[in-house]
C-alpha cells in the first residue's frame, strides 16, 4: 500500500506569522481567495491534521476524519466530541497508528498547524501550500514554523529540502499569493 501523500497549508503575514499576539487568527489574515483555495483543498483531503488550537471553521468541517495532536490522551482514542477525530498524542503512538485507528492508510494528509504539529512533519511534506499576505504583519504574532522569525518561512521550508513552484496570486488587490514547496523539485 503506498504511503500517505502529505500536504501542509497555511497562510501567513508578511513577517511569517499564522496568528496574532493573542493567539487568534486576526480578521486581517482572512481572505476570500485563501479561504475558497483552502477549502477545495480539504475537501479533497483524505485526513486533516492539526493541534488542537487549530481548526478550519468551514461548512464540511463536521464531515472531515481528522486526528487531532494534543498531550491529553497517552497515546491514542476516539474523541468523545466528534466520531469523525482521532486523538493522538506523538509521544505515545506512532504516526502510522493514529492514522490507522482513524482509518487512512494512504490517500492525503493535510496538515494544517499549529507550529508545532507543522513542525513536527518538516521532513515528509511532498508540497507544502505556503500563502503569504504581503501587506499583513503581525509584530508579536503566533510564527507558523518553529525557527520562525530568525528565519523566513520560505529559508524554514528550502532548509527541509522543499523547493518552490510558481506563486498564484488569490487576492490581487490584497497582495495574497500562494506558493507550493514540492519535496524534489
Amino acid at each position: 500500500m503506498p504511503e500517505p501523500r502529505i500536504e501542509g497549508y497555511v497562510i501567513v503575514s508578511a513577517d511569517g506569522m499564522l496568528a496574532d499576539a493573542r493567539n487568534l487568527m486576526p480578521d486581517e489574515l482572512k481572505f476570500e481567495g485563501d479561504k475558497a483555495f483552502f477549502s477545495a483543498a480539504l475537501d479533497h483531503a483524505d485526513l486533516v491534521l492539526h493541534g488542537r488550537n487549530s481548526y478550519e471553521d468551514q461548512p464540511n468541517s463536521p464531515r472531515r476524519k481528522r486526528i487531532v495532536l494534543t498531550r491529553k490522551v497517552g497515546a491514542i482514542a476516539t474523541d468523545p466530541l466528534n466520531p469523525n477525530a482521532t486523538l493522538w498524542n506523538p509521544a505515545g503512538a506512532p504516526f502510522a497508528a493514529a492514522c490507522t485507528h482513524a482509518g487512512v492508510d494512504s490517500g492525503t494528509i493535510a496538515v494544517i498547524g499549529g507550529p508545532g504539529v507543522f513542525g513536527l512533519f518538516m521532513d515528509r511534506y511532498d508540497v507544502f501550500w505556503l500563502s503569504v499576505a504581503s501587506r499583513v504583519r503581525l509584530p508579536g504574532g503566533e510564527p507558523c514554523f518553529p525557527g520562525v522569525p530568525a528565519y523566513s518561512p520560505q529559508d524554514i521550508l528550502a532548509a527541509h529540502g522543499l523547493h518552490p513552484g510558481a506563486p498564484k496570486t488569490l487576492d490581487a488587490a490584497e497582495g495574497v499569493t500562494v506558493t507550493p514547496w514540492r519535496r524534489g523539485a
